[in-house]
């Protein structure tokens, strides 16, 4: 086919109702860009004999040498179809876990997707995911059952056992997308019964609950894939063929004179032709007879094949002649039989004429977007769509009409921002010559030419020997004079071209985006409207009509700018655009300024943030990343933020170390990013020429002319990495029954205690007392207020409950924030309301049982950073205050306490943030105040506050500086415990003024002291419970044959793995594997799963879950029979101890370990003779 002009793309796109957005979805390795090559080689952009080996759509070099997808792509595609054009944007995505956000970026912005699915491994893990993340975008999938070339190549399988395992596959997928409904209607009915229950008071004794009422009712016969409804096709991308059955209908309907409708039905399922009667019958398998499609479709491919592999060419030849071919003498020479078969297969059953046909008539337009995607993209966190403002409401009807009148509000969303080289962009990129162009240059070349000739003979003629030597100096003064000019002029040349190459090296970031409605163009103004954006807060300030315009009022979250450029997506080239109508993807520049990774873009402030991408990876690896050459440290922060616009997953921290940090997905996207730091984000060498004239005094000119421009580095930044930053959590259980040799704790007689014991360690210093119970008691350093706090583990479904809910506790901390600074916000939302009852239901639920009764009403707070799995409770009388004040009964809190609740709050969220164990953030633990007092003097802080003022200047300045310390600081000193000693020794000074001493106090505020406290409450109440670390853990699955199973198991055991389930793939000798693994031992687990089995397995990894490890990383032998096991030394290695310490040593924290300084090695005194 020819290639497709920017031109006709550019009519085609006008017409919305011929636009088919899509991307392929699939697991790794399951052919999608194989899949993309055959559709891109049906518009003459590459070779078809390419296709599959070029990998078109895999630009980047880190790609091709891995052989898989790292990034979403698209390009735009011409398809014609009987009297009908369509214009396809075709978006490639990844199908390793670690680039799953790319999936999410992708799936946004189409209206349907190519679920590609391996014949031979059928349904995988990531399978699952990509159909799940299409269900969550509502849009409509279809599938390629691809690789089928496998079932007759290497399994060898029989037409009929091919059929079955085909079917088996479909119905494996078809009870994915059965149970995303099931739980969709489930969740629907629930709703519309607590709206019900609301409305009505019925008795709960009249209702039946029946799992299946609302199933029964709902139509699912369109979320299907089933060959008959047109959604299927069977293909195999790498020889060029597929096909749907609707193909092989319309063919057998001539030769056989059934009518095609019938065929279509028939062709897939248990029906078989009765030759005699020349009629379609059912029930092939009870009868023993070949179903339809074996007899009509498989054994035909299945003939060509063995024809094709054995070399038959009689064969051949009456095939290829039957079929009506012309394949030409070059393939069927070829050494290689899988050229000669493309080169059949791909003409009689083109793969692209299949899977694009499928693609315009089973994929909406985006014309007929539906209703409850719209609400869905314009509802963000809990809001409904009711309860946005009528002007945003409006805006569905320009979703839903997909206009692109002049009068329709332009609405587009970028779903990443991805960097190009400025050489890659249009602008930038040479044009062909004119004819004049052409002659010009020939007329220069030859001037030029003639001038050189001239200047040769001249310096022959000049070559004899001088008559006086006076002139010859003259005369070599002026070449010197000359000469330096030249030097300079060229000097001044090289930092022009200098300047243009960092122009040049520049990376651009395109943003990749599509029209919702309206009509994008070039410098057009727009509003970015950030995830944050609020349209109610903003249309108090501006009109739904305000135009784009930079003197606007300043409203949170919105920025006007420009779009600077748009461009056509074609792969790996751009191509300019003047404007793009809605229903298109296209690509945006000059965005870099105003979005970091996503962002809504319109000409209304009435339109609404998009709903935020699932991402289904979490990032979870660290590394710390710094410069060798601390100079280089400028560079190295731009290129980081560079990244993180670069990557929608990445994320970037600086540690409270000063540490950069880079968080990712996994290994494989980890080294991507260190790649991407390493050799794209920096700029080139440049390189300064050797002359050998004055060579160094150019040399050093063209240096400081060139240091001198901003921006111009002499070699790549060399970074260095270090080892894998492993996140752990700290918590607490209940104390264990039996000791580490399984003996009854209390039963054993204990034995003298050569090692410290963990009493020894963790001594709690005076001042504090700790009772049997685990309830500590603390006074604050001015003996002003005491402290009781206890601490609890909660249970592991409560701990769970907080992790799913984060989001909505802290929208809960929002609103209590505003409730108490009586800030007018605007009207709670009832839906987030219903779930906030809910959440407290639950809670109410899980935390049963005498200890924790009134729990749930006593919550005082969740942390760290107000929104953590762990909870602070007050348990001591005269304080009301909960975190349930949104759901109605916000109580005022009068009295001592409300002027320094929020330093216990602070002093709690501090806790959580940094374990006593290694700094690390507590999960799971319940913190109780059982005892707050606060004596007279305390009182008087509180009153005390309005008389602030009487203090002069340097008491205030004073004051500020002991805050800072006192906030800071852990505990009191020595010497700070003295100098509250001499404070308290003068009772004249404290009755000096009422307060003053309390607030000019040397150790700061009182709200500082109390902080500081409940901080260490918290750390000794943990301490003195049994403590326990928790490691992240992953979800592997890995696909192995019976052969290497072995090995796969003894990799597992040796990295702490734990298999939980096996089990044998039907119709296949592969097993599949399910077991979790530390990510702490992840490590070069995927490189050693690979090198063990020869390449013959290959794992996902997916972080799953928290798990606590149930070692004691402080326990040491105490009794006869832990003495007897383990030795008096107990060296034997304890895993939370090595993880704890890594982590310590890590963190510069004290690390008890012993060191041996001077070890002598032992010598053999007597030697063998």
């Amino acid at each position: 086919m020819v290639l497709t002009s920017v031109g006709k793309m550019v009519g085609l796109q006008r017409k919305a109702s011929g636009i088919r957005n899509i991307c392929i979805l699939a697991h790794v390795d399951h052919g999608k860009t194989t899949l993309a090559d055959c559709l891109i080689s049906s518009n003459g952009i590459i070779s078809s004999r390419l296709a599959g080996k070029l990998r078109y759509l895999d630009s980047r070099e880190d790609e091709q040498i891995r052989g898989i997808t790292m990034k979403s792509s698209a390009i735009s595609l011409h398809f014609v179809k009987g009297d009908q054009e369509y214009l396809i944007n075709l978006i490639d995505s990844p199908g390793h876990v670690d680039f799953s956000s790319e999936v999410s970026t992708a799936v946004r912005l189409c209206d349907g997707c190519i679920i590609v699915v391996d014949a031979v491994e059928g349904v995988c893990p990531q399978t699952q995911a990509v159909l799940r993340q299409a269900w969550l975008e509502n849009i409509r999938p279809v599938l390629v059952i691809n690789k089928i070339d496998r079932l007759i190549v290497e399994l060898k399988l029989t037409p009929q056992e091919a059929y079955l395992h085909l079917k088996n596959i479909l119905e494996q997928i078809n009870a994915v997308t059965g149970t995303l409904f099931t739980s969709k209607v489930l969740e629907e009915r629930a709703e519309k019964e607590t709206e019900s229950e609301n409305v009505s008071d019925s008795s709960p004794g009249d209702q039946i609950y029946d799992w299946s009422t609302g199933l029964e009712d709902t139509d699912d016969s369109h979320l299907y894939f089933s060959p008959e409804h047109g959604n299927v096709v069977f293909a195999s991308a790498i020889d060029g063929w597929g096909f749907g059955i609707e193909h092989f209908a319309k063919l057998y309907s001539q030769k056989i004179g059934i009518k095609p409708a019938v065929l279509l039905k028939t062709l897939w399922g248990d029906y078989y032709l009765n030759t005699k009667a020349k009629k379609i019958m059912k029930g092939d398998q009870s009868k023993g007879k070949k179903p339809l499609f074996v007899q009509l479709v498989l054994d035909n491919i299945w003939s060509l094949y063995e024809a094709v592999m054995k070399r038959d060419k009689e064969k051949i030849e009456k095939i290829v002649t039957s079929l009506g071919l012309r394949i030409g003498a070059r393939e069927s020479r070829h050494t290689d039989p899988k050229v000669h078969l493309n080169a059949i297969c791909s003409q009689w059953l083109p793969i692209s004429d299949a899977v694009l046909s499928m693609v315009c008539n089973k994929i909406p337009s985006p014309l007929e977007i539906t209703a409850e995607r719209v609400e869905k993209l314009m509802c963000v966190g809990a809001r409904t769509f009711d309860s946005l403002p009528p002007e945003t409401r409006e805006l569905k009807s320009a979703f839903m009409k997909c206009s692109s009148e002049g009068t329709a509000p332009v609405i587009v969303f970028v779903s990443k921002m991805f960097p190009v080289d400025a050489k890659a962009l249009p602008q930038n990129k040479p044009r062909p010559l004119t004819q004049e162009e052409i002659a010009h240059r020939r007329e220069l070349a030859k001037r030029r030419h003639a001038e050189k000739l001239a200047a040769s003979q001249g310096k022959e003629l000049s070559e004899k020997p001088p008559s006086e030597n006076s002139p010859e100096v003259t005369g070599n003064t002026g070449d010197t004079k000359g000469e330096e000019q030249q030097l300079t002029d060229q000097g001044d040349s090289m930092t022009s071209k200098a300047v243009k190459q960092e122009a040049d090296n520049k990376e651009h970031f395109i943003a990749f985006a599509r029209v919702f409605s309206g009509v994008v163009k070039k410098g057009q103004k727009i509003f970015v409207l950030g995830p944050k954006y609020d349209p109610a807060e903003s249309l108090h300030k501006l009109s739904s009509q305000c135009p784009a315009t930079d003197d606007l009022p300043a409203v949170p979250h919105m920025t006007c700018c420009t779009l600077e450029n748009l461009y056509l997506l074609m792969g790996r080239e751009l191509e300019d655009l003047e404007e793009v109508p809605a229903g298109n993807v296209l690509g945006i520049g000059g965005l870099q300024d105003f979005v970091l990774k996503s962002a809504t873009l319109s000409t209304s402030p009435a339109c609404p943030p998009f709903t935020p991408l699932n991402f289904e990876a979490t990032p979870i690896v660290r590394v710390a990343v710094e410069p060798k050459h601390p100079s280089d440290m400028p560079q190295l922060v731009r290129g980081m933020k560079l990244l993180n616009q670069a990557d929608p997953c990445v994320q970037v921290l600086i540690q409270e170390t000063g540490e950069h940090v880079l968080v990712t997905a996994g290994e494989v996207h980890l080294q991507r990013c260190l790649d991407d730091l390493k050799e794209r984000i920096w700029h080139t060498l440049v390189a300064i020429p050797h002359t050998p004239a004055h060579g160094d005094a150019l040399r050093g000119h063209l240096e400081q002319r060139l240091a001198s421009v901003k921006g111009i580095k002499f070699a790549k930044v060399q970074i260095s990495v270090s080892a894998p930053i492993i996140p752990f959590r700290e918590t607490i259980t209940r104390p264990p029954k039996v000791d580490m040799v399984n003996e009854e704790i209390g039963k054993q007689q204990k034995v003298a205690v050569i090692h410290q014991t963990k009493e020894d360690q963790n001594k709690i210093p005076e001042g504090i007392q700790v009772d049997s119970d685990g309830l500590v008691t603390i006074n604050t350093p001015n003996k002003q207020a005491t402290l009781s706090v206890r601490a609890m583990p909660l249970p592991e479904e409560v701990t769970r409950l907080l992790e799913e809910n984060s989001d909505l506790i802290r929208t809960m901390e929002q609103l209590n924030t505003s409730l108490n600074e009586d800030k007018k916000t605007h009207e709670i939302n009832q839906k987030t309301l219903d779930r906030i009852k809910e959440f407290k239901q639950k809670l109410e639920k899980s935390l049963q049982g005498r200890k924790w009764r009134n729990a749930v009403d006593q919550i005082w707070s969740f942390g760290p950073r107000k929104c953590g799995p762990n909870i602070l409770l007050h348990n001591f009388g005269g304080y009301k205050r909960s975190v349930w004040q949104c759901l109605g009964n916000s109580v005022k809190e009068v009295g001592k306490y409300r002027d320094f609740d929020n330093s216990i709050v602070s002093g709690f969220q501090l806790a959580t943030l940094s374990g006593p164990m290694c700094e690390e953030p507590l999960m799971g633990v319940c913190f109780t105040v059982e005892k707050w007092e606060i004596n007279k003097a305390g009182d008087t802080v509180s009153n005390s506050r309005q008389d602030s003022g009487e203090l002069d200047a340097t008491e205030e300045q004073n004051e500020e500086k002991t805050t800072a310390s006192s906030g800071t600081a852990e505990g009191p000193s020595a010497n700070e415990q003295d100098r509250n000693q001499s404070v308290t020794d003068s009772p004249e000074k404290m009755s000096k003024h009422k307060g003053e001493s309390v607030l000019a106090d040397c150790y700061g505020p009182f709200s500082g002291q109390l902080i500081a406290t409940m901080k260490e409450a918290c750390r000794y109440a943990l301490q003195a419970k049994p403590q326990r670390l928790m490691a992240a853990m992953y979800t592997c699955e890995i696909m192995a044959t019976a052969e290497v199973l072995g090995r796969v198991y003894a990799v597992l055991s040796k990295r702490e793995g734990r298999v939980l389930q096996e089990e044998m793939k039907e119709g296949t000798d592969v097993f599949i594997i399910k077991a979790v693994l530390p990510v702490a031992e992840s490590f070069g687990f995927a490189d050693e799963i690979r090198k063990r089995t020869s390449g013959l397995a290959s794992p996902q990894l997916v972080f799953s879950h928290w798990e606590i490890i149930s070692s004691d990383p402080f326990w040491v032998p105490t009794t006869e029979e832990e003495y007897l096991h383990f030795g008096e030394k107990a060296d034997s290695e304890n895993q939370a101890r090595k993880y704890m310490n890594a982590v310590r040593k890590r963190k510069g924290l004290y690390v008890e370990e012993k060191i041996v300084e001077h070890a002598e090695k032992q010598r053999t005194l007597s030697r063998n003779k």
